[in-house]
């Protein structure tokens, strides 16, 4: 499904840069599939459509889980390092801003990776809730390179994950972090073969599913919002949304489920 006919009300989406949109409804599922091969760089145009799509599918009671991928062996060698000095400065404030797209998005985000994985490449997958990688797999922040810095999030975000050490390591040799060394570190949720990253994929996405969109959504606002917190206040804030949920038609349901030993049939209510 195109861009025309995935019920994207804003004009700016009419044609997209460098990307589409399939939304299969059986599934509950839309993908954003990086289209510009062979290494999918993602222009600075690009990376607004992106935000203002993640923001229409979230909107679009037709989908429960969203996959972000690529076309091709690489996901993404990073932007068009011509248009950084190009843009005007107002655009480029918001570079970060959008690539957090799929944090903010309330739906389960999953990024699927394959071969080069760099720059404002890495910077989006790691704004997503799972990282399924490849063997082939290989995740940089090059921008010391250019006499730059991730601009993106991406340092603020890796740090999170891996430590200042590990970060200053990665960000500041523009050193590459393999398939496998990712799933060690805890940046990747899983590493599988090249072959089966598909699959994988498509596993977790069905999977994702199965459980109340409404304590998927909480979980997962409640699990950005104390990243930062102590941890006194995370649990204080846990047992307020916990308190919520309680009296949800979903828990309701899946308590009745689990005594009946059926599958629960959660609406999100």
């Amino acid at each position: 499904m195109n861009a025309s006919t995935a019920n994207f009300s804003d004009l700016r989406l009419r044609k997209l840069d460098g990307f589409r949109v399939e939304i299969d409804p059986a599934r509950e599922r839309a993908d954003i599939v990086l289209d510009r091969p062979p290494l999918n760089v993602i222009e600075m145009d690009e990376r607004d459509q992106l935000r203002l799509v993640f923001e229409a599918l979230d909107e679009d009671t037709r989908v429960r889980v969203i996959v972000l991928r690529a076309v091709g062996e690489h996901f993404s060698s990073g932007g068009n390092i011509a248009g950084f000095l190009k843009a005007p400065p107002e655009h480029v404030a918001k570079l970060a801003w959008n690539i957090a797209a799929p944090a903010r998005c309330t739906k389960p985000v999953i990024a699927a990776n394959r071969g080069f994985c760099f720059g404002v490449g890495f910077e989006i997958s790691l704004a997503c809730d799972f990282r399924i990688v490849s063997e082939t797999c290989l995740y940089a922040l090059p921008e010391q390179r250019l006499g730059q810095i991730p601009g993106s999030g991406g340092s603020a975000r890796l740090q999170k994950i891996i430590g200042i050490t590990r970060t200053k390591d990665v960000v500041m040799r523009s050193r590459r972090i393999a398939a496998k060394q990712a799933c060690d570190w805890g940046i990747a949720t899983d590493c599988v073969a090249d072959d089966k990253l598909e699959a994988s994929t498509d596993a977790l996405a069905d999977e994702l599913r199965t459980f109340s969109p409404l304590a998927q959504r909480t979980a997962k606002a409640l699990l950005n919002a104390t990243e930062d917190t102590n941890l006194q206040a995370a649990i204080e804030l846990e047992g307020h949304c916990y308190g919520r949920l309680r009296q949800s038609d979903d828990f309701r349901e899946g308590v009745e489920a689990f005594h009946a030993k059926r599958k629960p049939n959660f609406r999100g209510t």
